[in-house]
């Protein structure tokens, strides 16, 4: 199934360990497509208490739909309506070799996640708030708190700023150890 994905080694395993834990195929049909984002929106609105018809729901649904829109055009290149494992590897592999020619939609989907885990608004991620989100992915919550601390290099809270260079860090790094590879509260792959 992998033999004609690109990415090699460690970036390799980060992508999966982003498409197997993160689970953007929610639905865990081995592919991602828009049922999948229809059930994550279901789930961040859940998780954060945004009822149906509300204005956080409502911005939910059109910030993730945008972002389903984005990946499926960049992505799905056999257009069949899913992002297979090998076409969502070789996408982030174009965008590790070369970082700025991130999307609009990528960056619309890291700054999603820095606002679904700064739950009080106030410009930063602190060790709870982290530790709340990336635990809902069904990781332990200690082992998120473990990673928010290798991710914040012993800071109390991390910047949209600082959380920017983090994303771009974990979707290019080849280095284990570098902070940006715990944004998503896993410390070992």
């Amino acid at each position: 199934m992998f033999g004609h994905v690109c990415v090699d080694g460690f970036l390799f395993r980060f992508l999966l360990v982003f498409f197997s834990v993160i689970k953007p195929d929610v639905n865990q049909s081995g592919e991602i497509d828009v049922k999948d984002f229809e059930l994550a929106i279901e789930r961040v609105c859940q998780l954060r208490g945004w009822a149906k018809g509300t204005p956080k729901n409502q911005e939910t649904h059109s910030v993730m739909l945008e972002i389903w829109e984005g990946l499926r055009s960049k992505a799905d290149k056999d257009n069949d309506g899913q992002v297979s494992v090998e076409e969502w590897c070789n996408m982030w592999d174009a965008y590790a070799k070369d970082p700025s020619t991130v999307m609009d939609w990528q960056n619309k989907y890291m700054n999603f996640m820095f606002d679904l885990e700064d739950a009080s608004n106030d410009g930063g991620i602190d060790a709870s708030e982290f530790a709340l989100v990336c635990s809902s992915y069904g990781l332990e919550k200690k082992e998120c708190e473990l990673a928010f601390k290798k991710m914040a290099r012993g800071q109390d809270e991390v910047s949209r700023e600082q959380f920017a260079s983090l994303w771009e860090e974990y979707f290019s790094s080849e280095d284990p150890c570098a902070p940006g590879n715990f944004i998503f509260g896993k410390t070992s792959f």
